[in-house]
Parts: C-alpha cells; sequence; structure tokens
C-alpha cells in the first residue's frame, strides 16, 4: 500500500472517532467520510469498521429520548441517508444503505389528530441488507437476512429473507437459497 492511501485511512478513522463522540459506544476503525448531523438523546451503538459517508449531502442519525439505534459491524451508509429512532432501529452485520435511504420508527403524529404525538414501533434490519437508492423503511418493519430492495421502494410491511423486493409498496420479486 502506498503511504498516502494509509494516511487517508487513518484521517478517516480519526474524522470518524471525532464525529461519533457523542455515541454512546462505538466499535473499532470506523470511519467517516464527509461531516454528518448526529443527535444522540438516547443510545448509539456503532459497531466494528462502521463506514458513514456524508460528502455530497449531509446525513443524519437522530437517537431521541429513549430512543435506541444499533449499528453492526461492517455496515456501510451512504451520503443524504436518514435515520431516527423513538423507539429502536437496528441495523445488522454487513448492510448496506444507499444513498438517501430513510429509516424512522415514528410517524410523528396521528392521522386523526395531528397534535398528538405518533406511535413507535421499532426497525430491524437482518444481517447483510442491502437497501438500494431512496428506499423508504417504516416503523414497524423486520428485513430478513440478504434481502434486496430495490430503489425507491417504500417497506410498509416485513420482509422475509434471501429474497429481493421492490415497488411501492415494497413486494417480494423473487427469492433465492440462502447462501
Amino acid at each position: 500500500m502506498n503511504w498516502k492511501y494509509q494516511l487517508d485511512n487513518v484521517w478517516r478513522v480519526l474524522m470518524g472517532k471525532w464525529h461519533l463522540r457523542r455515541c454512546t459506544q462505538v466499535g473499532d476503525l470506523p470511519r467517516v467520510y464527509g461531516r454528518p448531523r448526529l443527535t444522540n438523546l438516547g443510545t448509539m451503538v456503532m459497531g466494528d469498521k462502521f463506514r458513514f459517508f456524508s460528502t455530497t449531502v449531509r446525513s443524519e442519525m437522530v437517537a431521541h429520548p429513549g430512543g435506541r439505534i444499533e449499528i453492526g459491524n461492517g455496515v456501510f451508509i451512504n451520503y443524504g441517508a436518514s435515520i431516527s429512532a423513538h423507539q429502536l432501529v437496528r441495523i445488522g452485520d454487513g448492510c448496506q444503505l444507499g444513498s438517501y435511504a430513510c429509516l424512522m420508527d415514528n410517524d410523528y403524529h396521528q392521522v386523526e389528530d395531528r397534535e398528538q404525538p405518533g406511535v413507535s414501533r421499532p426497525i430491524v434490519l437482518g444481517r447483510n441488507v442491502w437497501l438500494g437508492v431512496r428506499v423508504i423503511v417504516l416503523k414497524g418493519v423486520t428485513i430478513g437476512d440478504n434481502a434486496v430492495i430495490g430503489a425507491g421502494s417504500v417497506v410498509t410491511h416485513d420482509i422475509p429473507a434471501n429474497c429481493v423486493a421492490g415497488g411501492v409498496p415494497a413486494r417480494v420479486i423473487r427469492t433465492f437459497p440462502a447462501p
């Protein structure tokens, strides 16, 4: 490896430690590119080798009071992503979130009475889940291991493991054998 690449890696890890300093727990070798917005009023736990891009467009993560964001090992989150947890957002090991992905476990208000706060339900992504560009994952959704969600999809209900899903609302397009 050349020295410029090694120096860049060291710099990204230092930026990772700096930008993630308000997290409750951060694993080894996090890398942050750009300037993400993080607000931790609850709990934020990041795994080892977490990569967080916030270059072209700023990414954001917010753990509201009582909320918990759990990010596994080897997770990649691309620019423009938005993650908000009033209760729980859990992202499993090896997941990849495309640009502008949005995960919110709360609607922020009720439909009937917009003055009343919305109900929170957890979002759980299994291991090795891939979310395409501009995927929206709504409250109460669990996505199984190795699932792939196509670009522009809105995930409103659970998606099983080992499948490709897409559309509005997202539905299973095809399944494949477990790796």
